[in-house]
């Protein structure tokens, strides 16, 4: 129903604002999770294993085998895996999202914008941190993704037709 895709914006649209942040939260806890489970399974390798968990769970969920290797934005997944591997931009980059959301009435906007941030966020802020480089680089890829999975919503915003979010779902 709705634009036919798996995420929270489409639930809350469709089901209301109650399903909308279930789903959010449930695809960013499954991001969470899968990064933060190496840590707790092994000592050695626990960035790069919790890392290319967490990049298996958004690719897991853009591209779901479940659903034709068709899926979500990737976006609230993307949350929980880094919020699991770097909380601080992390946080900065939803706080971001939610100011662009609120201005905008629109998640996507929130969305491009967060994602457009969140590679330079990492960059500037873990100056001390010995995976900076490979953080920036993984983070601008996932950004990337994001960004190329909204591309309708970017026609949509330059054509004047995307929809806002209306308070509280339709039901």
């Amino acid at each position: 129903m709705g634009s036919r895709n798996i995420g929270a914006t489409n639930a809350y649209r469709v089901l209301g604002a109650r399903w909308g942040i279930l789903v959010f939260v449930l695809d960013a806890a499954k991001g969470f999770l899968a990064a933060s489970v190496p840590a707790l399974l092994t000592s050695a390798g626990v960035f790069t294993a919790s890392l290319a968990a967490g990049v298996a769970a958004i690719l897991g969920h853009v591209f779901s085998p479940w659903l034709g290797f068709r899926g979500g934005r990737g976006v609230a997944t993307s949350l929980g895996v880094f919020l699991a591997i770097v909380p601080v931009p992390t946080l900065l980059a939803f706080l971001l999202w939610i100011a662009l959301v609120s201005v905008s009435r629109r998640v996507s906007v929130g969305s491009i914008g967060a994602a457009l941030a969140y590679p330079f966020l990492v960059f500037l802020l873990l100056h001390d941190d010995p995976h900076r480089t490979l953080l920036a680089c993984i983070t601008a890829l996932v950004s990337l993704l994001v960004i190329v999975r909204h591309k309708a919503n970017i026609q949509r915003l330059l054509a004047g037709t995307e929809p806002p979010l209306s308070r509280g779902g339709s039901r």
